[in-house]
């Protein structure tokens, strides 16, 4: 964080380390069982967190207010923030046809490369989920090479390790992510340091549609992914001031562009990500789109 040139969490904000206010658990409507990683809000406010792997969240509001949870594989929910158990219904997917056809030639292609050394500027989180989305464009390579074999993308983590949820959504009429490609959480435990994260995708079977797909990262407001640290902060000339902030990592690289294709999700809905400004001596980064770094292996 001390230095901008090598590292920028667009989304990191520094804030204090409080006490929650209120505590609670997701469960299973049907099971009982409490639902890990689901996605928590207080409606139209950016306030937010994500509950633990055994279903329990806690949230820092001194008074009433509505929360909005959301979780794949569940239909989303709104409740008041006094009550202390949330029950959230299954979803029923939908099974799509199956095509049986004969094996073609394993052919094996890679888009979207880019160079580590390369990347300075990271998307991250500060104190609320959030979901970072890039779409993969439709292309005639692609369209002969449809099946996601496995994804390269470059992290940088402050802590041991770190979970994130890798999503996939269908692109809707509107261009920006839709529906869920897949009805399974993909949670990936991200490494100390700054590394290269290869996925090996093959089991699910992903096949991108003719009009292309979204991949997504969604960054969870969990214990294991806190990262407490101490910044300064100039509040008059010649007096310098410390405070303690939390982030939550890992913090994923992007690649300057200058088309827009990454939106971000907050206050449960989806909005573009904007261009850079200000961004100190980072001139390959300056007035143009910060596209999340993922390279795809593609087979027929």
């Amino acid at each position: 964080m001390n230095k901008i040139k090598t590292l920028i969490a667009l989304l990191l904000v520094s804030i204090p380390i409080t006490c929650a206010q209120i505590k609670g658990v997701v469960k299973n409507s049907l099971s009982g069982e409490p639902i890990p990683y689901v996605n928590i809000w207080v409606d139209g406010e950016t306030i937010g967190t994500t509950s633990e792997e055994n279903g329990s969240f806690s949230l820092d509001i001194k008074e009433e207010k509505v929360l909005v949870f959301s979780a794949l594989g569940y239909e989303s929910k709104k409740s008041s923030s006094n009550n202390e158990i949330i029950l959230l219904k299954p979803k029923v997917f939908e099974l799509n046809e199956v095509v049986v056809s004969s094996a073609k030639k394993n052919k094996i292609i890679k888009v979207n490369g880019f160079k580590k050394e390369k990347i300075s500027v990271y998307y991250g989180t500060g104190s609320q989920p959030t979901i970072i989305a890039k779409k993969i464009e439709p292309s005639e390579q692609i369209n002969k090479h449809p099946f996601l074999k496995e994804i390269n993308f470059l992290s940088r983590c402050q802590i041991k390790k770190a979970k994130i949820i890798l999503r996939f959504y269908e692109v809707d009429p509107e261009g920006k992510p839709g529906i869920d490609l897949l009805d399974t959480n993909i949670v990936l435990e991200i490494k100390k340091g700054k590394k290269n994260n290869r996925v090996n995708l093959e089991k699910y079977k992903i096949r991108i549609p003719e009009d292309g797909l979204f991949i997504a990262f969604e960054w969870m407001i969990i214990e294991e992914n806190k990262y407490t640290y101490t910044y300064t902060l100039e509040e008059e000339k010649n007096k310098i001031s410390y405070k303690d902030g939390i982030s939550y990592q890992p913090v994923i690289g992007t690649i300057p562009t200058e088309n827009q294709s990454s939106w971000h999700y907050a206050k449960g809905k989806w909005y573009k990500r904007g261009k850079f400004s200000n961004v100190d001596k980072l001139t390959s980064y300056q007035n143009k789109f910060g596209e999340l770094a993922i390279e795809l292996t593609l087979t027929n």
